[in-house]
């Protein structure tokens, strides 16, 4: 009896002994498969992560390149200015270098011109617009801030920009075979200059000296950045000054773009009307 006992003992250890065996010998035979399989998707999942960041680098480059084309400031013949960075002083004196170049083509005009002098003018009450409305966003307010003692060489530069925008309101539009035209021109011409000398000469030196070279980039990025968007047309009553300038900046600069684009519409049918 006990021998029979212990028989069935030992054949009932051998049935779980194989049974052990058979369920870990499947899954032995498993995981090296699982591991290369584990490993395959891995890799797949590096490739794609690597692919993807390839695709959106690529992307961002081209973003980067189109905001900066489409950002970067226009002259008034439409034309887009090269070369390397300019600080805010360089960038307004080259604008005071292209408005009096358009002012000595005014005076060089003999006076049965008016074609000529209309097309000037109009180039003329363009730069001037653009230049005051990015000085009044982002210089005056920094020089105002940032210079001492410039409060009242700001505010007398803000009224002068008042007295242009003026004379440039009334230039717009007006025939140039107007008995005023040439007169108005004149005026406008020497109330520039003026406003030019005083700033190249007294207000432009101060402010080089206080901000320094890297600041001066800084506000150049601004006034470049703005130009594009700001006003193409005089608004002697709109607001001068931060924050309310910079409220209507963009609007402003949009309706005066789409004006002169009707307007040159209505020109082109004009001129194709039969006489």
């Amino acid at each position: 009896m006990a021998a029979t006992t212990r028989t069935r003992t030992k054949k009932t250890a051998a049935k779980k002994r194989a049974t052990r065996v058979a369920k870990r010998t499947p899954a032995r035979k498993a995981a090296p498969a699982a591991r290369k399989t584990a490993k395959k998707a891995v890799r797949t999942a590096q490739k794609r992560t690597a692919a993807t960041k390839r695709t959106v680098k690529r992307t961002a480059s081209k973003t980067v390149r189109k905001v900066a084309k489409a950002t970067s400031p226009t002259r008034p013949n439409g034309t887009r200015p090269t070369g390397r960075r300019q600080d805010a002083i360089a960038l307004l004196k080259q604008d005071h270098r292209e408005v009096n170049a358009l002012f000595k083509q005014f005076e060089q005009a003999g006076s049965g011109a008016r074609a000529k002098k209309a097309r000037l003018v109009e180039s003329i009450i363009e730069a001037l617009s653009r230049h005051a409305a990015i000085e009044e966003l982002a210089f005056y307010p920094a020089v105002r801030r940032e210079v001492a003692g410039s409060t009242s060489d700001v505010l007398e530069s803000l009224e002068e920009h008042h007295v242009v925008k003026w004379l440039l309101s009334e230039l717009d539009g007006l025939d140039p075979s107007a008995e005023r035209f040439d007169a108005k021109v004149t005026v406008l011409i020497e109330s520039v200059r003026h406003h030019v000398r005083e700033e190249e000469n007294e207000l432009f030196p101060r402010v080089r000296a206080r901000l320094g070279r890297e600041r001066l980039l800084a506000i150049g990025d601004e006034l470049r950045d703005a130009k594009p968007r700001v006003s193409t047309r005089p608004h002697p009553r709109g607001p001068d000054e931060p924050p309310a300038n910079v409220l209507v900046a963009g609007a402003v600069g949009a309706i005066d773009r789409a004006r002169k684009v009707g307007r040159q519409a209505v020109e082109r049918v004009r001129d194709e009307l039969p006489v």
